[in-house]
């Protein structure tokens, strides 16, 4: 009889580092076409959907702070339980057909779940419309990626913007998920997903979710731990002529950033372009008293710099996928 992780697990852990670099290279190529998603749920649409009716039951403004708290702890964790729970399922179900077809069906969850081809056409977009000079459309594409006011940016200010975002969601959106995958496979990647859109619905520190997030906020900074130095040194890595500075950068100034992770992928980024990245920011009507990373840099980013990031950001993802293709191919004594 197998075991539950031999049910949970149905492929090898070489075989999960070969699905993640293809899946990888899929992402790269079909990203989330409209013409799908336009027809179908999203799967993160569906884990909004449970965390905000979680949230309802939870967060009620006549519950005191220390309930929402509890609340919010109880409601991460049956979060995450389902999340283990459907993505055991799916594993176990696809575990059932040949190696081959468990193989493809697991790819394609993985595509779905990492966001490289996503992430590059919402900061594009921001490109265009600051090379066109259309500062109505920058910023209302800027609206999509970022949390603070558009409006309160200039055109240098949305290229960094866009740029701090291109180097943070590397991490969350396909180097986080890709290790999660690799480490625990399906479980694992839709239980990152949960935790990961449950911090940017309730994690935030707003008057409404400040208590209730805490508990999604702080899992999220904890799994998002390692991924974000990996997505920092893979950046350092994209540039080979600005490496040492690029390493300088993070063990200097990411431990300076508002998030105990982001500074490092966006420390990187900040050197590698050459780039003053984060520092004050406005959150509606309150400034931020952050510090910089990489000080040294110009702070007057450009459209260019935003196509800059971008091919650094898959420059960082094709040494990632190089690395899963090489070592599983070696572990499954393929060369």
């Amino acid at each position: 009889m197998p075991d539950l992780i031999d049910i949970i697990l149905p492929l090898t852990l070489d075989q999960r580092a070969l699905v993640l670099a293809l899946a990888l290279m899929a992402d790269a190529v079909i990203g989330e076409p409209d013409w799908l998603w336009s027809r179908l749920p999203h799967p993160v649409v569906g884990f909004g959907r449970a965390i905000s009716a979680a949230s309802s039951w939870g967060n009620r403004r006549r519950y005191s702070g220390r309930r929402r708290r509890i609340n919010g702890m109880l409601v991460i964790t049956a979060l995450v339980m389902l999340a283990f729970g459907v993505g055991g399922m799916i594993a176990g179900l696809a575990g059932l057909a040949p190696v081959i077809i468990s193989a493809v069906a697991e790819g394609v969850i993985v595509t779905v779940l990492v966001a490289g081809r996503s992430l590059d056409d919402h900061v594009r977009r921001v490109a265009v419309a600051l090379r066109a000079g259309d500062m109505t459309a920058a910023r209302f594409h800027v609206s999509m990626i970022v949390g603070r006011n558009p409006d309160a940016l200039d055109a240098a200010a949305m290229a960094r913007a866009s740029i701090e975002t291109t180097a943070e969601n590397l991490s969350d959106g396909v180097v986080a998920p890709g290790l999660f995958y690799l480490l625990f496979g399906l479980p694992g990647i839709i239980i990152y997903k949960m935790i990961n859109t449950a911090d940017s619905m309730i994690g935030y520190k707003s008057k409404d979710h400040f208590a209730f997030g805490t508990g999604a906020a702080r899992l999220d900074d904890l799994v998002n731990l390692i991924p974000a130095r990996i997505t920092g040194f893979a950046i350092a890595l994209a540039a080979p002529l600005k490496t040492p500075a690029a390493v300088v950068a993070m063990a200097r100034d990411a431990g300076w950033h508002r998030s105990p992770n982001a500074g490092w992928p966006e420390a990187a980024m900040a050197a590698v372009l050459g780039l003053a990245l984060a520092g004050p920011r406005q959150y509606g009507q309150r400034m931020s008293a952050d510090r910089e990373m990489n000080p040294a840099g110009r702070r007057a980013a450009t459209a260019d710099d935003v196509r800059a990031g971008l091919v650094i950001m898959w420059r960082a993802i094709g040494i990632l996928v190089a690395g899963l293709l090489v070592a599983g191919m070696l572990s499954a004594g393929l060369v």
